[in-house]
């Protein structure tokens, strides 16, 4: 329970409401370390860990890829939230000054991960590989716990659908840049893991480094008892079912998406079978990211100007259905590429738009990153999921039709409960 001054009426800066909006340079910061974490995320579970596996059991490489990724992504499950709770609580003091709660977390998850990376290259069995890429899931979802709550605690809320535009532009940005640097500036596949660790580094130490983080004054700081802080992951969604509900579209949106990337370089070379999967697989990216950064920031400046965020999450969900449908029933290379189109627009008014909606409907401004971090167990959880269902889907049940098919479905579903949210119109 939070311990609250009171001779203090107002709440300290790190927990009080933003009015001030953020300036261009702090947006160009956060958005370069959110590119560093996404393209460590990213481009591992794209190129590097699919090239990997292939070269170990190639016998058997969708069973293994799926077995790594899913580990790596119960991993993340774990360590998102309570990295978020334990950054919540964070009060530290340097040279008589007091530090910011945040910014430590992004720094050592970079540099942490970065070394997880570099352990990961060297790896030449499955079992090195899931321990490698468990370390650096761990390690950068401490780190996106952190960028991830810099959002309620900075932006001011009029500000937040063009700002996570912005954060969200990444997600995509970071596959096309990770894809580049691991096959067309290094070559060779542990050089390729070197490349993103180092890129990491580069994009994320100057937003620790360079912009403000408000300490945390001990007499806000909740306890840190083992028990409550396991107590406090379950947020009641009886009483809080705003919050409930953009956990669980959020959780259907995610794996939607999981469905249907997860083995989409294997669909390339199987299904399509396109002569050079890998530099098709890079075209998809550029076309899907083209038309992500070309909705995201102005689907959210829209949002923000009119008030209204559920009608754009639903909207976003129809486009990203329809890509997934022509993928299912026409897996040709025409097809794939309008797909790649369709998908990155709809997403990008999706992450923007969802993303601002979710800081509207959180519970307590004293568990900011904690209840970012429940609402990213939406965000990993499905990459457990997706793997034990689009395995089986392709070798058993249909193959890659049905798959794109499943992910069609689950997606519109995911973005039509929306409108189950009561307090954000």
């Amino acid at each position: 329970m939070t311990t609250v001054d009171p001779a203090s009426a107002a709440p300290p800066a790190a927990l009080a409401e933003p009015t001030a909006p953020v300036r261009r340079g702090w947006i160009a910061l956060v958005f370069a370390a959110n590119l560093g974490v996404w393209m460590a995320f990213f481009t591992p579970i794209q190129v590097l860990l699919p090239q990997q596996i292939e070269g170990i059991a190639p016998g058997d490489k969708e069973e293994m890829l799926a077995v790594v990724t899913g580990l790596g992504a119960l991993a993340a499950v774990v360590a998102n939230p309570l990295a978020g709770a334990l950054s919540d609580r964070t009060c530290l003091r340097l040279a008589g000054r007091e530090l910011g709660r945040r910014h430590v977390w992004t720094a050592g998850g970079a540099v942490l991960g970065a070394a997880a990376l570099a352990l990961l290259a060297q790896q030449r069995t499955v079992l090195g590989v899931t321990l490698a890429w468990v370390a650096a899931q761990v390690c950068f979802n401490a780190m996106l716990a952190s960028l991830t709550a810099a959002i309620p605690d900075r932006v001011p809320v009029a500000q937040r659908g063009g700002v996570s535009g912005w954060v969200g532009i990444p997600q995509a940005l970071g596959l096309v840049a990770g894809a580049v640097l691991v096959t067309a500036v290094v070559t060779g596949n542990a050089a390729g893991y070197r490349a993103v660790a180092l890129a990491v580094l580069v994009l994320a130490l100057p937003f620790a480094l360079l912009t403000p983080d408000d300490p945390l004054p001990r007499a806000h700081r909740s306890a840190l008892r083992p028990r409550a802080l396991l107590a406090s992951m379950w947020v009641s969604p009886r009483r809080h079912p705003d919050f409930a509900w953009a956990w669980f579209t959020r959780f259907l949106v995610q794996t939607g998406n999981a469905l249907g990337t997860l083995y989409l370089l294997y669909f390339l070379t199987d299904g399509v079978r396109v002569a050079d999967p890998e530099g098709a697989l890079l075209v998809l990216i550029l076309l899907y990211t083209l038309g992500m950064m070309l909705t995201a920031v102005v689907a959210g400046r829209i949002s923000d100007r009119s008030g209204r965020r559920k009608v754009f999450v639903v909207v976003s969900g129809l486009v990203m259905a329809v890509a997934a449908t022509l993928l299912a029933v026409a897996p040709v290379w025409p097809m794939a590429v309008v797909a790649a189109v369709l998908l990155g627009a709809g997403y990008g008014v999706y992450l923007s738009v969802d993303a601002a909606l979710i800081t509207q409907v959180l519970p307590r401004a004293t568990d900011r990153a904690k209840d970012l971090g429940v609402i990213n167990i939406a965000n990993s959880a499905p990459q457990v999921l997706g793997p034990a269902l689009s395995a089986p889907i392709v070798v058993h049940l249909g193959g890659y039709p049905t798959l794109y098919a499943v992910t069609a479905a689950v997606t519109l579903l995911g973005s039509a409960l929306v409108v189950k949210i009561r307090s954000v119109p």
